[in-house]
């Protein structure tokens, strides 16, 4: 859906869920200044028991004169009820009548919802107020510095003052938007009251610690994400704890915080493992977070959908445990060159001849000039020289490599390279922060099939520090394949099994 698939509508409301957060005010707020300036009748709305009562949003709502309000009757059957950081019909969204329905959110949609047909649901990005700025950006709008700040701290809350964030867009627009920072800093002095303070100091009493693997549960009550993250924080810093969750039970699902200073643990991959199929989660190697919605929980767990309010913060404790237990004790840690690793159960496997890109930074850029590439699966920092490659592969990965490298297993092709990427990777000049989308200047290339490893399909969960990236680790997944190169066996790494079978084929 686009923002100008709207524009036929001409009496519209926004309304975001109950009990409105930042990221729901700015998502909200975007909206509104952009129908209003296309001429439309439009209001902005929140429904629910209580009006907005938390210092910060008080103060953001009065600094940037944001025109929500508070409605519990009726909306008139409007042309268009478009629901933002939210969708209709959820527990915590309060329902009005409407001509036609429309969602912008950036939550994962229940297995068997039903959506309107318009709809731009992104799940993987860490605020609405990013799917609302990418969306405007492809309508060539600007964004004013009201609003601009607004989107800027709805991003900043909604993943724990950045510490969770973990999608390419939600960067790109860190960069891109104006943010009024004396705004920002009196905003962040009002983060936390004293009742919070009080949650923070229940929540450490009642610590739940995993001697076996050296990690931590608690449960706080209901507040603000940024409590969550500065309880893990706090904890994290006992001496005998590596890995630290804390989360909240909330009206609409759980939300949750996780700190490691355990090389063998990130958070980011922890937090998508936590909220595998009932919710979403990532962030950084250090820190991250995420969200489990109630639905997709009472789906997957029985016990959760048969509880009683009181007794759904146990049922979740016992969910999350089972988690992290399963986590911890589910998976083999291989460090290549130290871990022996049998070929017991391996077969000879080839690359194929496939087609992927490839762009050589120094017919665009000076030898020396320091760049960030910036990629779905994170950002590359690399320096520009004589034989720097750039390789993208076949599911629009990005990697760099070498001229040796590639002269011995590619060859050239004739044409550009015109792969349709969920996110088009871009390469980031550090010194000027100018800005070069890498498809377009990418060429094709095809793999000469020189490549022999070893493979064989995960049984259990892998972790695996290779030999070129030592201080972190490739995750596999049961089915993805743990292969090594023919030629030397302590070069050890996971390849996904969908790319494996679209890449390798077997030595007859």
């Amino acid at each position: 859906m686009k923002l100008s698939d709207l524009l036929k509508f001409d009496n519209i409301v926004i309304q975001c869920h109950d009990n409105p957060d930042a990221d729901a005010i700015g998502s909200g707020f975007a909206l509104y200044s952009f129908f209003k300036e296309k001429g439309k009748k439009v209001r902005f709305i929140y429904s629910g028991k209580k009006k907005i009562s938390k210092s910060n949003l008080e103060y953001l709502i009065g600094a940037l004169e944001i025109p929500i309000e508070f409605e519990q009757s009726s909306i008139g059957n409007p042309d268009l009820l478009l629901t933002c950081d939210c969708q209709y019909g959820e527990s915590n969204v309060t329902m009005f009548d409407a001509k036609e329905i429309a969602i912008i959110d950036h939550h994962q949609v229940a297995p068997g919802k039903r959506l309107p047909a318009l709809n731009e649901i992104r799940s993987g990005i860490g605020s609405c107020c990013t799917v609302i700025w990418d969306m405007m950006k492809k309508e060539k709008y600007q964004p004013g510095p009201e609003v601009s700040s607004a989107m800027y701290y709805g991003l900043f809350t909604d993943t724990n003052s950045l510490s969770e964030l973990f999608h390419p867009l939600d960067k790109d627009m860190l960069e891109e938007l104006y943010v009024d920072q004396v705004l920002l800093r009196r905003l962040n002095g009002m983060n936390i009251s004293l009742e919070e303070a009080k949650i923070a100091g229940v929540a450490l009493l009642g610590v739940e610690y995993h001697q076996d693997h050296n990690y931590a549960i608690l449960e706080a009550q209901p507040c603000d994400p940024n409590i969550l993250g500065l309880i893990s924080d706090f904890f994290l810093a006992v001496d005998t704890v590596n890995v630290c969750l804390v989360f909240s039970v909330l009206d609409y699902g759980v939300k949750f915080s996780i700190r490691s200073d355990y090389a063998e643990v990130r958070a980011d991959e922890l937090a998508a493992y936590i909220s595998e199929k009932i919710g979403s989660g990532g962030g950084h190697v250090n820190k991250a977070g995420g969200f489990i919605q109630n639905e997709l929980l009472e789906q997957e767990y029985k016990r959760y959908a048969e509880s009683t309010d009181k007794e759904k913060a146990a049922a979740v404790t016992s969910i999350l445990r089972e988690r992290l237990h399963d986590y911890f004790t589910s998976v083999d840690v291989i460090y290549a060159g130290k871990t022996k690793v049998t070929t017991k159960g391996m077969k000879e496997y080839v690359k194929m001849p496939i087609k992927q890109g490839y762009a050589i930074p120094k017919e665009f850029l000076p030898i020396g000039t320091k760049v960030l590439v910036r990629t779905l699966e994170g950002d590359i920092y690399l320096t520009v020289e004589e034989d720097t490659v750039i390789m993208i592969g076949i599911r629009g990965e990005v990697y760099p490599s070498t001229q040796t490298v590639f002269k011995k297993n590619y060859k050239k092709l004739k044409g550009k390279y015109d792969l349709k990427l969920e996110y088009s990777p871009t390469v980031r000049i550090l010194s000027t922060s100018e800005i070069i989308d890498l498809i377009p200047v990418a060429k094709m290339c095809v793999s000469t099939g020189g490549n022999h490893i070893l493979a064989r399909p995960l049984k259990r969960r892998a972790k695996v520090f290779t030999k070129w990236l030592k201080n972190d680790y490739l995750n596999g997944e049961i089915g993805d394949y743990l292969a090594m190169k023919l030629s030397d066996q302590d070069d050890v790494y996971i390849i996904g099994k969908d790319l494996f079978k679209e890449s390798y084929e077997v030595v007859k």
